[in-house]
């Protein structure tokens, strides 16, 4: 079951007591149409001083490690990034209580990572370069523990009715893994929709992981979340994890 407040989907998987995941709604901020309203990313045209606003309204216990999205496959530990730097990478990874690993997103996929002790936890940006050139399993090898002792939780993506792509998507996921052609299906000549949270749970369940979530379509449900693919200039929302302090 997703359970939502004003400003938060609570990730819905069994995680172990102390880890604490989400992912920010797109209400309850500062900023105008159209990045109308709790738009977190300083890089989409928004006032930076309305983005910190947006960001202290998430009530955090602490600032997050931001990431230079570069959709790459990229994996940072983020208790030894200096405060206030901002790495260039798709995914950051820490076993050090009350250190707050974030990912941007508005279609691409955020997934989230814990080991079933509960003592190290991760979060990557997938969109589907990422996936095609391996960012889940480069974050499932930085935890340092064996996939079957890792859940994932796939966050609000967008949904493969409203994510249509071309040959060069597809040859990328092929040419690497023939499998993936369970992720696509045919529309019109040349074209497929892709369903980012099968190509995700494949990679992952490959790893040994056990996947949760992947049920949400941010191009379709525009009350709660960005779409990058619907409405173009637009905000992000933020998908964080970290161990009680």
């Amino acid at each position: 079951m997703n359970v939502f407040n004003d400003r938060w989907l609570i990730a819905d998987w069994p995680s172990p007591a102390g880890v604490h995941a989400a992912t920010s709604l797109r209400t309850g901020g500062v900023s105008p149409s159209p990045w109308d309203s709790l738009n977190l990313a300083m890089h989409v045209e928004d006032d930076p001083i309305r983005v910190v606003e947006n960001r202290r309204r998430l009530g955090l216990p602490a600032e997050p490690v931001w990431l230079e999205q570069v959709h790459g496959k990229t994996v940072v530990r983020a208790d030894t990034v200096p405060v206030g730097e901002v790495p260039r990478a798709d995914a950051a990874w820490t076993d050090r209580a009350g250190v707050i690993c974030a990912v941007l997103t508005a279609d691409c996929l955020p997934v989230l990572f814990c080991d079933r002790a509960g003592t190290r936890v991760a979060a990557a940006h997938a969109g589907w370069r990422g996936l095609a050139t391996g960012v889940l399993e480069a974050t499932v090898a930085a935890l340092g523990v064996p996939g079957d002792e890792i859940l994932a939780w796939l966050g609000p993506a967008i949904g493969p009715e409203s994510y249509e792509v071309d040959e060069t998507v597809r040859d990328a996921f092929l040419n690497a893994d023939p499998a993936a052609e369970a992720a696509f299906t045919p529309t019109r000549p040349g074209h497929w929709h892709l369903d980012l949270y099968t190509a995700a749970r494949h990679r992952l369940e490959a790893q040994g992981v056990t996947v949760h979530g992947g049920d949400h379509c941010t191009c379709r449900e525009a009350d709660r979340f960005y779409s990058y693919r619907r409405d173009g200039l637009t905000g992000r929302m933020a998908t964080v994890i970290w161990l009680e302090d």
